[in-house]
């Protein structure tokens, strides 16, 4: 059975940092290209950044540039996300998701076969 299981979500003051973990699953970790995605409450879901299968291609959507870093640990079946100097416009539900590609990773959701329960995040003092 094929799972992603997100944590590491929570209050946090603004300028702080947070690192979430997405838990893989069902199936190896490095069959899989890895997204984030982001959805706040009345605003569309967002991309916020994504990793190949092979580690050398990374994205990140204009608004997290610089203060995010994607990464993935095979071995352990996860991929991270570490997000400093965070915003109150960081706070939303952020989700993993994984896309069964050969190559590359996409910011767009449409592309994602599996699909995390997401976790909460929320910058403010």
């Amino acid at each position: 059975q094929v799972q992603l299981v997100e944590s590491g979500g929570g209050l946090v003051q603004p300028g702080g940092s947070l690192r979430l973990s997405c838990a893989v699953s069902g199936f190896p970790l490095d069959d899989v290209a890895i997204g984030w995605f982001r959805q706040a409450p009345g605003k569309e879901r967002e991309g916020v950044s994504c990793i190949s299968r092979s580690h050398d291609i990374r994205y990140y959507g204009d608004s997290v540039k610089g203060r995010f870093t994607i990464s993935r640990d095979n071995a352990e079946n996860t991929v991270y996300l570490q997000m400093n100097k965070l915003k109150p416009e960081d706070t939303a539900v952020y989700y993993c998701a994984a896309d069964k590609v050969d190559f590359g990773c996409w910011l767009d959701g449409h592309e994602y076969d599996y699909w995390g329960q997401g976790t909460q995040v929320t910058v403010s003092t």
